[in-house]
């Protein structure tokens, strides 16, 4: 169940993180979030997105019985200050045109920073099948993400984003289950103050129109779901693993492009697709 939960956690991400391509090239389905910082400022998709989250998690925290406890929702708030800087500094880099560079740095050095965390501070011990299948995962990120030879534009933003997404699933993953999934909501709350100076600045920026308002607060709740189920499957199997299959959201552009729109696809791409499906059987084995 904790596998299938991080997978489904995944497919949610991959609908509305951007990745690959905004363009309508081979092997790169738009995905919202990137097609909305084309359209918009950047500030304004980040904050709005918090906000969008931010109502979907208190609805969901509400729904489920919970005793809330106030060290787990110290590590939901930690979790979204993480989220914050992932999202301003992975929306910063997609404006700029360096998607090929931002997603695959901050996919692979997010997961790695993970990991290493995961294993060396909390004691994670992941079998070996495991060990196999996140050693799988890091290239297999990396091209179905289209990553760029070089480090070229875009690559600070990357590796700040990456810090941000090791924070955010770290310290979420810390959170007990008795706490419900209020520290999901804590963590919005925290993701928009860490966000409100930098709207401060660009106050002009937020003003949108009400479609534009409504696809930022619905790609929001889409990442907040996404970390919904993250945190029940963290609760569930080891963080390490379940910080992985979370991961794998690249993968579903390529994915959803060959299967609708009948895209072609890059060799290194079919190679990242084929490991990321071993990583998967491997990590759900072991």
């Amino acid at each position: 169940m904790g596998a299938l939960l991080a997978l489904t956690s995944a497919v949610c991400y991959g609908i509305v993180v951007p990745q690959l391509s905004t363009s309508l090239e081979p092997g790169g389905a738009p995905i919202a979030g990137g097609l909305l910082s084309r359209h918009i400022h950047h500030t304004a998709v980040t904050f709005f997105g918090q906000v969008g989250g931010l109502l979907l998690a208190c609805a969901a925290a509400l729904l489920m019985p919970a005793a809330v406890d106030s060290t787990d929702l110290l590590w939901g708030a930690l979790s979204g200050v993480g989220s914050g800087v992932a999202m301003r500094f992975l929306n910063r880099g997609l404006s700029t045109g360096a998607m090929s560079v931002v997603v695959p740095v901050s996919a692979v050095t997010g997961v790695a920073l993970s990991v290493l965390c995961g294993v060396l501070v909390l004691g994670d011990r992941p079998g070996a099948l495991a060990w196999l299948g996140i050693a799988v995962t890091v290239p297999a990120l990396w091209f179905v993400s289209g990553g760029a030879a070089g480090a070229g534009k875009g690559a600070a933003d990357g590796l700040l984003a990456s810090a941000g997404v090791a924070v955010q699933y770290l310290a979420l993953g810390q959170a007990g289950p008795g706490s419900g999934l209020w520290p999901v909501a804590a963590g919005r709350v925290a993701a928009v103050l860490v966000l409100l100076p930098d709207a401060a600045r660009h106050a002009r920026r937020l003003k949108l129109p009400p479609v534009r308002c409504a696809q930022a607060l619905l790609i929001g709740a889409g990442a907040a779901l996404g970390l919904v189920l993250y945190l029940l499957a963290a609760q569930r199997q080891l963080l390490a693993v379940a910080v992985v299959l979370a991961s794998l959201y690249p993968a579903l552009p390529v994915i959803l492009g060959v299967a609708h729109l009948h895209e072609r696809i890059s060799r290194s791409q079919a190679m990242g697709l084929l490991g990321a499906g071993v990583a998967t059987v491997l990590l759900t084995l072991g």
